[in-house]
């Protein structure tokens, strides 16, 4: 197993201390796990790169850890009423769909990179949550939550406008 491997493997295992740091009122140390693990997916993406050491199994694990971790923190928001659940569906829904785009891609033996746009988004949303757990405002949620959908949305159909011919009839 690769160097970048291992440490995706470790942002995964972050996820449920985050959880249970967040869950117990532990905000302080949440945030430490949390920008820990965020920081996880730019340093396993460089070794990867840099190193030479991307794999099946990272192409697969690095976007599931990443998703995996804003959903963790995007459900803990839900359940405390502080993020509407129509905006996570919106993220989750924009996940799936770019991951089914890759599939698709990918069996034609096409592989679809990143877009800048994606990486904006991406940012934006760690950046986003870590605010959200370090302020409890109505007026800082609703930024993010606006900030998260318009760079969720504008991602999104990038994407697909980019990659519409893997799909068109």
């Amino acid at each position: 197993m690769t160097t970048a491997s291992k440490i995706t493997l470790a942002r995964v295992a972050l996820i449920p201390v985050f959880m249970v740091l967040m869950l117990t009122g532990h905000d302080l140390l949440a945030l430490v796990v949390f920008i820990a693990a965020s920081l996880t997916d730019f340093v396993d993406g460089y070794i990867a790169r840099h190193y030479d050491q991307t794999s099946d199994f990272g192409k697969f694990l690095d976007p599931l850890a990443d998703k995996l971790l804003v959903t963790a923190a995007m459900l803990i928001f839900i359940q405390w009423g502080r993020m509407p659940a129509w905006m996570v569906m919106l993220v989750l829904s924009r996940e799936f769909a770019v991951s089914g785009l890759r599939m698709i891609a990918a069996s034609g033996g096409k592989v679809l990179a990143a877009g800048w746009s994606g990486k904006v988004k991406t940012f934006a949303t760690m950046v986003g949550l870590c605010v959200m757990i370090v302020f409890n405002s109505s007026v800082i949620d609703a930024a993010v939550i606006l900030v998260i959908t318009v760079t969720t949305l504008y991602s999104g159909v990038e994407y697909f406008v980019k990659n519409w011919n893997v799909i068109k009839p």
